[in-house]
């Protein structure tokens, strides 16, 4: 399976959500399948972001979206986690700061683009300013609404100095939605992520389908591509953004930079003692 092309938004396309079934798990035959080919793209992606760092002149950006408990923090974790610290890091975006709402809403999302070399995991975005403004009508329509075009042209400039931008909705149903909040009451090491108000966001279920639907459809380009990852079944989720963003590093074709110095000096110099008879 091309997982690219089968889940990425075409620019220009119109998205439905409710068309697309978040239980899609293709033909892997269970997790248990699967876990090989997640190994493997695991392994693979550590090697590739190894090779962007030495390289130092590409970065990346993987942007994750998705409903309360869709699992972002679980993709971070099982995807991204094997990664080197030295140079991948996840942000989070909760609610603006009393500072970062005084100034423009993309201020706090360009500070913590990734540097040359380096890839970052949005937790959470500057999408949230298209989202969660329009469904609670926090600002009026005419400065959201200018928003999306801000957003493309904030993404074509990072594209332009270097940044590889992938973004990620992770779609689950409203039912599994409401399942895994039920499991986190009863489980204690994650209780403390559950809240009332995820419940009664739950009341705008709709409102926020069309708002995901309207910035798929208005910011997804062929630079920085949307792609709807159906993510009621865990493990497809996470195998699915692994392939995904596997397959993207790969055709990017990091180079290790050459070596400054002379290595045959080197090798003569401080290691020909070491073979030298007695």
């Amino acid at each position: 399976m091309n997982y690219r092309r089968k889940f990425v938004v075409k620019p220009g396309s119109t998205v439905r959500l409710d068309d697309i079934d978040p239980s899609y798990a293709g033909k892997h035959g269970g997790e248990a399948a699967a876990q090989s080919t997640m190994a493997n793209d695991v392994e693979r992606l550590r090697k590739l972001q190894y090779r962007l760092y030495a390289e130092h002149t590409r970065s990346v950006l993987i942007v994750l979206q998705a409903p309360d408990a869709g699992g972002k923090d679980g993709t971070v974790k099982h995807v991204f986690g094997a990664m080197n610290p030295q140079g991948a890091s996840a942000h989070p975006f909760k609610a603006p700061t009393a500072v970062e709402a005084a100034h423009d809403f993309l201020w706090r999302v360009h500070k913590v683009t990734p540097a040359r070399g380096h890839i970052t995991i949005f937790n959470r975005s500057h999408y949230e300013d298209v989202l969660v403004p329009r469904v609670h009508e926090s600002v009026p329509e005419d400065v959201w609404s200018k928003r999306y075009e801000r957003i493309v042209e904030f993404e074509k400039n990072l594209v332009g100095a270097g940044t590889h931008i992938l973004k990620f909705f992770l779609h689950i149903s409203k039912d599994e939605q409401l399942r895994r909040f039920a499991r986190r009451l009863d489980e204690p090491d994650h209780r403390w992520k559950i809240s009332e108000s995820d419940y009664t966001e739950r009341e705008h279920w709709g409102a926020y389908r069309k708002a995901y639907e309207a910035a798929l459809e208005r910011t997804s380009t062929h630079r920085a591509p949307w792609y709807v990852i159906p993510a009621n079944h865990k493990w497809f989720r996470n195998l699915a953004v692994a392939r995904i963003v596997v397959e993207t590093l790969d055709d990017l074709d990091f180079a290790l930079p050459q070596p400054t110095v002379d290595i045959e000096e080197i090798r003569r110099k401080y290691h020909a003692a070491q073979s030298a008879p007695g």
